[in-house]
């Protein structure tokens, strides 16, 4: 029996959490019908004790010798990580990185909607990004209300971050996901996620380092 807990989960849990999502949807995929907490953590870099004790905060149990049915840990992991609804989203800065994530395939797969791309470049406007044209930025306030759009993914200079920010706040966004290098503030009941490729490439460039 799966029961979903009331309490806080850890953030390190919910981290971890994700990545078991996206294995499982993979082995789902894949026609894999059971899988035990090992085969998770090798497949993760884990210990299969840190996957139970992970498990434990959601109250998902595994069937002795033969592990968890993937149908149903799928289930309970979409619930747990709003993964189960499909949310939509828009992307801001339509250089490189902002075109590249309108692009992105496994967005869709993932129940993850991209619905348009705006941009603050008159020489921009209207450009073709897959099958989006660029809209202008000062339109996106009324695109989100219209749109009922969930998530805006901040991908422009670092410069313009906050700005951009404000402007989805003001429009009554749900959630940010800040791809550009600088914190941007706002109110508790927005929810912020710093995306930092560069600072990871650093703690990767650190690790290999230190391992020499």
């Amino acid at each position: 029996m799966t029961r979903l807990k009331r309490t806080k989960i850890p953030q390190s849990v919910v981290k971890r959490l994700t990545k078991y999502l996206t294995f499982v949807q993979g082995l789902r995929m894949s026609g894999v019908e059971w899988v035990s907490s090992q085969d998770v953590a090798d497949a993760l870099g884990m210990t299969s004790s840190t996957v139970r004790q992970d498990l434990s905060h959601i109250d998902f149990h595994g069937i002795s010798k033969r592990g968890y049915e993937t149908r149903g840990f799928h289930k309970v992991l979409a619930k747990v990580l709003g993964a189960d609804t499909v949310w939509n989203m828009i992307v801001v800065g339509a250089g490189n990185l902002g075109k590249a994530l309108a692009l992105h395939e496994e967005f869709p797969r993932r129940g993850y909607n991209i619905c348009g791309i705006f941009d603050n470049d008159p020489r921009k406007m209207g450009r073709k990004v897959g099958r989006f044209a660029v809209q202008d930025i000062r339109d996106m306030p009324r695109f989100i209300s219209n749109g009922k759009i969930d998530v805006g993914i901040v991908a422009v200079p670092a410069s313009a971050a906050q700005s951009v920010a404000d402007m989805l706040i003001i429009a009554r966004i749900r959630g940010i996901l800040n791809m550009t290098l600088t914190h941007v503030v706002a109110p508790k009941h927005i929810v912020v996620i710093d995306s930092r490729i560069v600072a990871n490439l650093f703690e990767l460039s650190h690790a290999i380092t230190a391992a020499r």
